[in-house]
């Protein structure tokens, strides 16, 4: 065989092999592609399925809903009871609880509660004469007068000024009641008369009678319209109850002299 018929035969060997891959190639293609295609790709996760709906929280929402027109107006006031509620009556001071005969007297001092109005609103001491002193209405009379009896006077007078005016009166504190035990006793002076007191509880608050004194003649001074009374009192037949009447009931303003 010479080198040329070699050469050619070589040639028809190869073209003749590349033939075959060629053909092997194509036909083994599209079985690997329908293999991929059955099986997910490593890049490309699974789809997730979708999250269950969870009920409670889709009612959640509905829960804090706006009320019903109703409920607002049973939770929340009004525009103008908001307004009148910062505008309202100042708070009602705490009083002492006078005795059922109680009447205002000097220095006593009183809490005048007028409603939404607090230029009108205050303490006042009533003075020695027996007036307080207010705003546009001046000087009032108060002394003699029961709490609900200068109420009274004080609408009555501020109806000049003020429409359909509201007041309140508070006692506050009471110095006018006393009563006043001297001589040789204890402790000799004044003591607040706040509920009912005998000439003998009297004795006891100021500390008793001292040991030179003289009981059978202790007198108590009483001024009833204007005029000085004069009412004797025998320690010792009160303790012995052998004259109880003689341990009569205080009144404001009475000195019980232990001579």
């Amino acid at each position: 065989m010479t080198a040329k018929s070699r050469s050619k035969t070589i040639a028809e060997t190869g073209v003749t092999l590349f033939a075959a891959v060629a053909f092997f190639a194509a036909a083994v293609a599209p079985v690997a592609a329908d293999q991929q295609g059955s099986q997910p790709s490593a890049a490309q996760p699974p789809a997730q399925q979708p999250a269950p709906k969870d009920k409670k929280a889709k009612s959640a929402p509905a829960q804090q809903q706006q009320p019903t027109t109703g409920q607002q107006a049973a939770s929340a006031p009004s525009a103008t009871q908001a307004t009148q509620g910062g505008r309202g009556a100042p708070a009602i001071p705490a009083g002492v609880t006078p005795p059922s005969d109680y009447v205002i007297g000097p220095d006593d001092v009183l809490s005048i509660v007028y409603w939404r109005d607090k230029d009108m609103t205050g303490d006042v001491v009533v003075r020695p004469d027996g007036k307080i002193s207010m705003p546009l209405l001046n000087e009032m009379q108060a002394a003699g007068l029961s709490p609900a009896q200068l109420k009274d006077r004080l609408v009555e007078e501020s109806k000049k000024y003020i429409e359909d005016p509201t007041v309140t009166v508070v006692v506050k504190q009471i110095n006018s009641r006393k009563v006043f035990i001297t001589g040789e006793v204890g402790k000799p002076g004044p003591y607040p008369l706040m509920e009912s007191m005998t000439v003998l509880q009297l004795i006891s608050v100021a500390g008793g009678l001292k040991e030179y004194a003289n009981g059978k003649k202790i007198v108590i001074l009483r001024t009833e319209n204007g005029r000085q009374l004069s009412y004797p009192f025998n320690y010792k037949d009160v303790v012995t109850r052998k004259n109880l009447r003689q341990n009569i009931e205080l009144k404001p303003g009475d000195t019980v002299i232990i001579p």
